[in-house]
């Protein structure tokens, strides 16, 4: 998968802990670690808004995007439709 999960290292930088993060965002510690891992298909924009409110952030501190050649092949498929 191409995105990638950040969430942990803006949780160094703020000198918050998992735990804290998933009560002010109102979540459980299960589906903020199955997010942290990658674990999860999608998410909703309310979350990540409550997450970057939170940690004083954008989305974009939160998720990165690595290519690899698959992921360009799967584009190029989609143009020719």
């Amino acid at each position: 998968m191409p995105i990638q999960v950040t969430l942990d290292a803006v949780l160094t930088r703020r000198g918050m802990k998992a735990r804290e993060l998933a009560a002010r965002v109102g979540i459980s510690e299960t589906q903020l670690s199955l997010f942290r891992g990658g674990k999860v298909k999608g998410i909703r924009f309310r979350t990540l808004a409550k997450f970057c409110a939170v940690l004083e952030c954008s989305p974009g501190e939160l998720l990165g995007y690595l290519a690899d050649a698959a992921d360009l092949d799967a584009v190029g498929d989609m143009d020719e439709d």
